[in-house]
């Protein structure tokens, strides 16, 4: 059975990627990534599966110090949730946390899969920007979006 594993963020992150596991189905092993910070997502999962926490990488009050500090953290804390849950596919809509877990992804040789959120109608977020050179597969939701980004898979809304 394939694993993914689905990066989840507060708020309208995890609605889209909880959506696209309702999509997909009762076909795969899902595994969830999810920051210490974030109460509210793990109650929303309905298809059962591991559940990984880290700490989120940057806030946007933290100094430069406190944000490197975080990044550090979480790229340790992504590299051990990787190895324990040994993803074959990372799926991600955009928080910042998808970043250090995809990096490690790709260094292991999994695949990554990026669905840029969709409130970014003409430009990709700063993490759609970063994730572009990470992602194996990088969908926008937008036709805008992938007119700006040929590389871009236009699939349709998420919902």
């Amino acid at each position: 059975m394939i694993r993914l594993l689905m990066v989840l963020g507060e708020g309208g992150h995890s609605k889209e990627m909880l959506t696209l596991v309702d999509l997909l189905g009762d076909g795969y092993e899902y595994a969830y990534l999810l920051t210490h910070e974030d109460p509210l997502s793990a109650a929303k999962i309905q298809r059962p599966g591991c559940i990984y926490r880290v700490i989120r990488p940057r806030s946007k009050d933290d100094p430069a110090w406190v944000a490197t500090g975080k990044l550090v953290l979480c790229l340790l804390q992504s590299l051990v949730v990787l190895l324990r849950a040994w993803p074959d596919a990372v799926i991600s809509s955009g928080p910042a946390v998808a970043i250090p877990i995809s990096f490690w992804a790709k260094l292991c040789r999994r695949s990554v899969i990026f669905v840029e959120t969709g409130s970014r109608v003409q430009h990709l977020s700063l993490t759609g920007r970063l994730m572009r050179p990470l992602a194996d597969l990088f969908f926008v939701q937008w036709p805008a979006l992938q007119s700006e980004h040929p590389r871009a898979i236009y699939a349709g809304r998420l919902f």
